[in-house]
């Protein structure tokens, strides 16, 4: 004999969990329908109609996965940009543990292929940085957190001077995004990537050898 209602419970269990992977599908479209919207037009000039419409649904739906525009570039941010950004950081700290130049020169090719991966994105992360004051918090977690991924490089510096540890990676990090953003999106440093990963590794190599290191 059927029990009701235990089969009762399991349609309403597969209806819950069948609403519940529809409502992860459209926030994943959302995402990527965002994240396309905002390399091709930037962030100011994206509306939430404009995201809802290119997946197909209403302001409303837009809503009850996101209160904002900020908060859909924010997850971008964290679940999409920063993961990958922190690996490679991770991966850096490996290559310094090395001491080769050689393994430093190839991680700086890599870092110019990440940069060219996300680059369409970049000029819409600053524009949200002047704009939205709330965002450059998230934008300076996200730097802070590089750093602070790299535990052997952090713990070959002295104690007390982990701050100029970080502050180095950090201007690393400024000048790697700098030096894409004229190189690759403006055109205004002429220059070939062997001879950008060759100079790079100059000025890059010696400045994060830890004191006392072999630089």
């Amino acid at each position: 004999m059927v029990n009701v209602s235990t089969a009762s419970g399991d349609v309403k269990g597969r209806r819950s969990t069948l609403r519940e992977e529809q409502k992860r599908a459209t926030r994943a479209k959302l995402v990527d329908s965002a994240r396309e919207l905002f390399e091709t037009r930037g962030y100011a000039a994206v509306t939430v109609d404009d995201v809802a419409a290119a997946v197909g649904c209403s302001r409303a739906t837009f809503y009850l996965h996101f209160p904002s525009k900020l908060e859909i570039l924010r997850t971008i941010s964290v679940e999409k940009m920063v993961p990958s950004a922190l690996a490679f950081y991770q991966d850096l700290d490996r290559v310094l543990d090395t001491r080769s130049r050689a393994e430093f020169t190839a991680w700086v090719n890599r870092a110019i292929d990440w940069f060219d991966e996300n680059k369409q994105m970049l000029p819409a992360w600053d524009e949200a940085a002047v704009l939205e004051p709330d965002f450059r918090e998230t934008s300076r977690e996200g730097i802070l957190a590089l750093p602070n991924a790299m535990t052997q490089y952090l713990a070959s510096w002295p104690d007390a001077r982990h701050d100029e540890a970080r502050l180095r990676v950090e201007l690393l990090v400024t000048q790697l995004e700098r030096f894409f953003t004229r190189w690759a999106l403006q055109g205004t440093i002429d220059v070939t990537r062997e001879q950008a990963a060759e100079v790079l590794t100059d000025i890059w190599f010696p400045a994060l050898s830890a004191p006392g290191s072999p630089g």
